[in-house]
């Protein structure tokens, strides 16, 4: 092409361009959106099963725990969270149930939402999971995230933002809940939280149906959390929208949702 002819053709090529602009912006800020939305999650195979695993730094990212909204009705589900989310001007990268509850909902055990003890801690005996001791609590408190047996929870009783007790744990300093075994024939999908020693959360969830004692290992073994807490099976739930993780068990009681920190 001359140079006359390229002349001649600028006032199409600028139209062209003039038109084609603004759908360039549109997909350039969609995909800056999408990747805003993200979370820190991948999939991980161990031994004969696979996992969604969600690393978060809290250093990076806030991690909450959420219950009721503002009227005093529980969210309910994680979609209904997602929503209320992003009514709020909000993107949750992804949400996850949070412990066991009883059937209205109401936790069970020690809960605490925003420095507000919604629920007390629950010791001593008694059936089910929970009560498989030692269990557990998960707190933030003073920008750390923690995975501690419930004895020494409240022997130290530190302040807590957040905190969910559920149970039993799953590694206790390093070693496996004594009461799991290498042979159970129990199989669950299940979730669960533990902490690595530079104060990474690690969020998992089976993809399938594991045994205690395989999903332990894949904390301690897999990921290099000392201490991991279960949070729950069968209704255990992930939400993901921007990875195509989308779980909708209706009726849960507690939850977790993780943000990106602004600055």
């Amino acid at each position: 092409m001359d140079f006359l002819t390229l002349l001649h053709s600028a006032p199409l090529l600028l139209t062209l361009v003039k038109a084609a602009l603004p759908q360039a912006v549109a997909t350039t800020m969609a995909l800056g959106q999408w990747l805003a939305a993200v979370p820190p999650c991948r999939d991980v195979a161990f031994e004969a099963a696979s996992f969604l695993v969600c690393e978060v730094d809290p250093k990076l990212y806030s991690i909450e725990l959420f219950w009721k909204d503002p009227a005093g009705k529980p969210f309910q589900s994680l979609h209904n969270l997602d929503s209320a989310q992003r009514t709020a001007g909000r993107t949750m990268l992804f949400a996850i149930n949070a412990g066991m509850y009883h059937p209205d909902l109401r936790p069970v055990g020690l809960y605490v939402e925003r420095s507000h003890e919604m629920a007390g801690v629950k010791m001593g005996s008694g059936s089910g999971n929970f009560s498989l001791q030692p269990n557990g609590i998960f707190y933030i408190g003073g920008g750390k995230a923690v995975v501690r047996a419930t004895r020494d929870f409240v022997r130290q009783r530190p302040a807590t933002d957040y905190a969910t007790q559920s149970g039993p744990m799953l590694v206790i300093d390093g070693q496996l809940h004594p009461k799991f075994r290498a042979d159970g024939t129990s199989r669950k999908s299940r979730d669960g939280v533990g902490v690595r020693k530079d104060g990474i959360v690690v969020f998992a969830i089976s993809n399938g149906t594991v045994t205690f004692h395989a999903f332990a290992r894949l904390f301690r073994d897999a990921l290099g959390c000392d201490n991991a807490l279960f949070l729950d099976g069968t209704i255990s739930s992930l939400l993901a929208p921007a990875i195509g993780r989308n779980d909708d068990y209706w009726n849960l009681g507690p939850m977790i949702g993780v943000f990106r920190k602004r600055g």
